[in-house]
């Protein structure tokens, strides 16, 4: 018998289908992640580029919600201005007049009150080297006297540090009013925002197609206004509340540097946690330096104060919008300061209540 002839092998190209290749001779799996890593890190890059301008917009958009009330109301009860445009130009005419009468009131003392600081501060900064700034304070409120020289040391010891951290806080805050000309446009952004900010968001939800997701994208939106706008005025006023009280509290106690010590406590109310307790600690250092023989009372109206605000005042004003676990506010708060200083511990708290409502709604359900 003749043997068969066996048919000849296909080629090794017919026997196994082709695959793709990436650029690189990459595997298409690591051509994916590469590719999202370089993307994400684009876009991170690109965030920190534009940081300035993204915290521009973002404070923009709290100016935004801390007037649209104001800007409802005018466009509901006054017959002149129903139209937004007009409404938005005639809430900004009566901000600016009430700015004007706030600093043609309050200008002439916080101007003499911030002088009269100036002109300290050399003694001041004598009196940290020398490790005898406390002594006075300590001595009205009878601490032994070998406490006091204990402290004297330990100041004149670290009273390179000391110097140098306010040294460090001074250049940093010129620096700042250096670019504080930016905040003007605040306003001017804000203003684009109250006029066009519903139509944007309109076309935005338009984008998607599916109706499920459209759906869930309207009610994160809602849920997110509701929150930002009553954070923002509820912030607002307890920095009002706080100015008020601090004022007529100093005045009347007789306290060195009234309003400028008040201005400071309400602008530092808008920083949760770390803010009070830092205005609490700059009243009572300007006020022992100052000579002030009541400093034990004062402690304890600062402190009583803090607890009228923490569980009476901010409860009421601020509702149940923000629920969010004091020990992640602390640190949230910490966390923001590393990454931004002062405005990233400003925006911590709206940050993490905005992640939880999107969580809630995009989550796992």
């Amino acid at each position: 018998m003749s043997e068969r002839s066996e048919p000849p092998a296909p080629p090794a190209e017919a026997r196994e289908p082709s695959r793709p290749r990436a650029p690189l001779g990459l595997d298409p799996a690591t051509a994916r992640v590469t590719w999202t890593v370089l993307v994400i890190t684009g876009a991170l890059v690109l965030l920190y580029v534009l940081r300035h301008v993204l915290v521009l917009l973002v404070f923009s958009v709290f100016f935004a919600y801390l007037i649209i009330p104001a800007v409802t109301a005018a466009q509901r009860w006054l017959p002149g201005v129903r139209q937004r445009t007009r409404a938005i130009a005639f809430v900004y005419v009566v901000l600016l007049g009430g700015l004007a009468l706030a600093g043609a009131a309050i200008g002439p003392r916080i101007t003499t009150e911030v002088g009269g600081l100036a002109e300290r501060v050399p003694q001041v900064a004598q009196q940290i080297s020398s490790g005898s700034i406390a002594t006075g304070t300590l001595e009205r409120l009878d601490v032994r006297w070998e406490t006091i020289r204990r402290i004297e040391a330990t100041l004149r010891l670290h009273a390179g540090d000391v110097l140098t951290y306010v040294q460090g806080g001074a250049t940093a805050v010129l620096k700042w009013l250096g670019g504080a000309w930016v905040i003007v446009l605040i306003p001017i952004f804000a203003f684009f925002i109250l006029k066009d900010g519903e139509a944007l968001v309109a076309s935005v939800t338009d984008l998607i197609g599916a109706a499920r997701y459209r759906e869930r994208l309207v009610a994160i939106a809602q849920d997110l206004h509701t929150l930002l706008g009553g954070y923002m005025r509820a912030l607002v006023l307890l920095s009002l509340v706080t100015f008020v009280v601090w004022s007529l509290a100093f005045l009347i106690f007789g306290v060195p540097y009234p309003i400028v010590l008040a201005v400071i406590g309400g602008l530092l109310e808008v920083i949760p946690m770390v803010g009070p307790v830092a205005a609490a600690i700059i009243a009572l250092t300007v006020a022992g330096y100052a000579g002030y023989q009541h400093i034990l009372w004062l402690l304890v109206f600062v402190v009583a104060w803090r607890f009228i605000q923490d569980y009476l005042t901010s409860p009421m004003v601020m509702g149940r919008g923000i629920e969010i676990h004091p020990a992640f506010v602390i640190v949230g708060v910490v966390v923001g300061g590393e990454l931004a200083g002062p405005v990233g511990m400003f925006l911590s708290i709206p940050v993490m209540a905005g992640l939880r409502v999107i969580w809630r709604h995009a989550g796992p359900r």
